[in-house]
């Protein structure tokens, strides 16, 4: 018989909250963000504290294209942006995610028929569009930072087609925001060539640096499209083998050489080789002028980009405080192993099962291994051939948040471990030499320890044994009743030499009378 929720001790993650009602309220939302460059639908899905992207669709429009001379929409944007929002009303329709969450930035709110457009909106779709200033613009995108990365601290700078948003964040909160005309679109427009263009930049970030009053050395989040190519193109430049931008660092120096190197490339060849759309490519050398006047003034100690923005703050506002506050790896992992697994929840015993083994493992460490134990069994379905490789894929390349690139390698890794005896694969050999020999280690460790756990259990109430581990004499010893002495056969057997040869240790196993715990 299963054990009620309030009588499970669900350890130092807390109980998964995607199960409350105020959680199941947010299964699948959808929003627009109407963009001086484009019109983006998302709609979000699954665990709400870290959500899939059930839809995710952009059309660029260019509305703010001629702004600063007209002071109008562009009238082929305008048409082509209702169009799109034409479409994702009708798709909305069929999801029955109805109504639709919508806000339109500096393009809307600056055009003189931005109004015109937005009651044309309404009457054509039914859509309602909120038109939100700057500072509503960076709040939103930093708290899209926030949905990845809780309790941050440093800048967010979120770069749209005709504008450029600064927020502080400290403490997982958002402080003073400032907005700017620093938007490639409208730098396009400056009359003089580039030579006008870098002082107006420069001119216009040293005002930015003295309005935010902010200290150096901080770390500096990078969102919005122009900020992704550019990172993408760092990515080839290096020859970098995880080409996923959330959570990509940069350094000034390494920005600096991407800048030169764009500088001297073949624009469209080197959009091809990175598959960034022509209309995104174009603005690409405009928004590294701004990143290296960026870079000077403010001088962060380290770059992070984030893929996630203001799409994604629409959805953080709708969160209630305790939700937001949790860890969005640990409940992406939960929500995965909820629907995907064999049995879930023993995900939970897994981890109070291999905790053991790692007895030096700091809060970051710790919440790998239970995301690790989490997903230990939800690519049950691939092929059995293939299940290694497929879980090392998922682990590396999932849009999970709150994940360093090489904890996404290191996670893959021991899932590859759990499935296979040998975890080895040349075409994941790049990845794997991001990690350091000891990291390697652990992970193989963390692998075989869930292959063993795996034999184990035929139920997530009744734990049959438990793994000791002394470091100082090498002793591993696993700890079963006499109730689960059936279930350790020869596989179970072999799968426990393995873990202790991987560990350099001697292993031994004892059966205890249940519950008393004498040995037998």
């Amino acid at each position: 018989m299963n054990q009620q929720p309030e009588t499970i001790d669900w350890g130092p993650f807390g109980r998964p909250l995607f199960e409350e009602a105020a959680a199941k309220g947010l299964t699948r939302v959808g929003v627009i963000d109407v963009g001086s460059n484009s019109v983006r639908m998302v709609v979000f899905d699954g665990a709400a504290r870290s959500p899939a992207y059930f839809y995710n669709e952009k059309i660029m429009c260019a509305l703010g294209a001629g702004l600063s001379e007209t002071g109008h929409l562009s009238p082929e944007g305008r048409v082509r942006a209702l169009s799109a929002i034409r479409r994702f009303a009708a798709l909305a329709e069929g999801m029955g995610i109805t109504p639709l969450t919508a806000v339109a930035t500096a393009a809307v709110r600056e055009a003189s028929d931005g109004e015109d457009f937005r009651e044309e909106v309404l009457r054509e779709t039914g859509i309602k569009i909120w038109i939100i200033d700057g500072n509503e613009e960076a709040r939103l995108s930093a708290q899209g930072v926030l949905l990845g990365w809780p309790g941050s601290y440093g800048l967010v700078c979120d770069i749209g087609g005709s504008s450029l948003e600064l927020a502080d964040l400290a403490d997982g909160r958002v402080g003073r925001r400032l907005t700017s005309a620093l938007g490639p679109l409208k730098l396009r427009e400056i009359k003089g060539g580039r030579k006008a263009v870098k002082a107006y930049v420069r001119e216009t970030m040293e005002k930015l640096h003295a309005e935010m009053g902010h200290e150096t050395g901080m770390r500096l989040f990078l969102v919005g499209g122009s900020w992704r190519a550019i990172a993408r193109v760092d990515m080839e430049r290096r020859n970098y083998p995880l080409t996923v931008l959330h959570e990509y660092r940069m350094t000034a120096h390494k920005i600096a050489k991407t800048a030169e190197y764009i500088r001297k490339s073949d624009l469209e060849e080197l959009r091809g080789r990175c598959n960034i759309s022509h209309s995104r490519m174009s603005l690409v050398p405009l928004a590294v002028i701004v990143l290296k006047e960026l870079i000077r003034v403010f001088k962060p100690k380290d770059v992070a980009v984030s893929s996630y923005g203001i799409r994604e703050g629409m959805l953080f506002e709708q969160m209630p405080r305790e939700l937001r506050d949790r860890d969005p790896l640990v409940e992406a992992c939960r929500f995965a192993e909820a629907k995907d697994a064999r049995l879930p929840g023993f995900g939970r015993i897994m981890y109070d099962f291999v905790k053991p083994l790692f007895p030096r493992a700091n809060w970051q460490r710790k919440r790998i291994i239970k995301a690790a134990c989490l997903l230990h069994d939800v690519s049950w379905r691939a092929h059995p051939d293939y299940r290694a490789e497929v879980t090392f894929d998922n682990a590396t390349r999932a849009n999970l948040g709150g994940l360093k690139h090489y904890e996404r390698v290191f996670l893959g890794l021991a899932l590859m471990n759990r499935y296979s005896g040998k975890a080895t694969s040349g075409r994941f050999e790049a990845l794997i030499g991001m990690l350091n020999e000891d990291q390697i280690k652990e992970a193989a460790v963390l692998g075989k320890a869930m292959r063993l756990g795996a034999m184990l259990w035929t139920n997530i109430d009744e734990p049959p044994g438990t793994l000791q581990w002394s470091p100082k004499s090498a002793q591993l010893t696993l700890k079963l009743t006499q109730q689960a002495r059936p279930l350790f056969g020869e596989v179970a057997e072999a799968r426990f030499k393995a873990l202790a040869s991987a560990m350099d240790a001697e292993g031994h196993v004892k059966f205890t009378r249940a519950p008393n715990g004498k040995s037998s």
